[in-house]
């Protein structure tokens, strides 16, 4: 009789601790390592294929064996030894084991005894198939990620970025990043200020002197100022001027004329649209009274969704 105790009592903390082996990575990790020819993958994704009649086996053993063992362990002993003794025996089998880390024992007992577990589980599987259909069907759907709000799932990629066994690349993490935050930001957080703002003269004469001026400015994108130095008339933009006949052309002759205009107070996301909208890569940037203040380039807003620099073919790489 003690010895039967002894196994009935072992039977539920096995059961436990080969499902929190079985499930201490997801079964598409598990598919995935198996594919790769991990030798432990292999072997216990033959039982972890089963899915939800895995869970229903090693669960039914659980309660058989426990039910049994709370019947023997209170016939032979007094009842509050016993009502201790079961409440021991529960919070280490439901409360610790299941949150304890997978060690080598419980890896070693699942390779050993899985070809065992699988052979049950084909043999059983068109029974334990209706149960877990049978289950998926009226168990409660759990919708929520833990998620609640856009900073959470920011604090979950920066968990990612750090975790050990990451094999998302860190670039794509920063690139998701960006385009969740870049939202979030103003015109005026990324503009480039009037003050360094580089503009040309319709009337100026296209040559050598004027592209490399251009050149050196590190811009690719100019506006363009009429004759009173103060209207903006269009945008210049510098690789039109690639093969450019240069003899008797001014910046008029080049320029596109459509200018357009964006308030400071816009965020990126407009700014976006808007680029996109309007196939114009620049715009000029306006406060509430309508004053030029700077500009914003497509650029300056695809930088900002990257999370780094981009370099145009025609701009200078030192960071203005």
């Amino acid at each position: 009789m003690v010895i039967l105790a002894i196994i009935l009592g072992f039977l539920p903390l096995l059961a436990v601790s080969l499902l929190k082996t079985y499930r201490h990575v997801s079964e598409r990790e598990m598919r995935r390592r198996a594919r790769q020819h991990d030798p432990l993958a292999e072997v216990l994704h033959r039982a972890v294929a089963y899915g939800l009649s895995l869970d229903i086996l090693l669960w039914f053993v659980v309660g058989v064996s426990a039910a049994l063992f709370m019947i023997i362990l209170s016939r032979n002993i007094t009842a509050w030894v016993a009502f201790l003794g079961a409440a021991a025996y529960l919070w280490f089998s439901f409360a610790w084991l299941p949150n304890s880390r997978v060690g080598q024992p419980s890896l070693w007992f699942a390779k050993k005894l899985t070809p065992a577990i699988a052979w049950t589980l084909d043999k059983l599987h068109p029974l334990l198939d209706r149960l877990a259909a049978f289950i998926d069907r009226h168990r409660p759907v759990i919708v929520h990620t833990g998620l609640f709000e856009k900073e959470d799932l920011l604090d979950l990629i920066d968990r990612q970025q750090v975790a050990v066994h990451n094999r998302i690349d860190k670039e794509e993490l920063r690139l998701v990043a960006g385009a969740l935050t870049f939202g979030d930001k103003l015109v005026r957080d990324v503009m480039t200020p009037r003050k360094i703002m580089k503009a040309v003269k319709a009337s100026d004469a296209i040559g050598p002197i004027l592209l490399d001026e251009l050149h050196a400015s590190g811009f690719s994108r100019f506006p363009v100022l009429g004759e009173n130095n103060q209207e903006i008339v269009g945008t210049l933009y510098l690789h039109d001027l690639v093969g450019f006949d240069t003899a008797h052309e001014h910046v008029k002759d080049a320029m596109v004329h459509k200018v357009y205009y964006i308030h400071e107070e816009s965020a990126l996301a407009e700014a976006l649209a808007a680029f996109i909208s309007t196939r114009h890569h620049l715009f000029l940037v306006v406060d509430s009274f309508e004053e030029i203040i700077g500009l914003i380039s497509l650029e300056d807003v695809i930088e900002e969704i990257l999370g780094r620099e981009v370099v145009g073919e025609f701009d200078q790489y030192e960071n203005l």
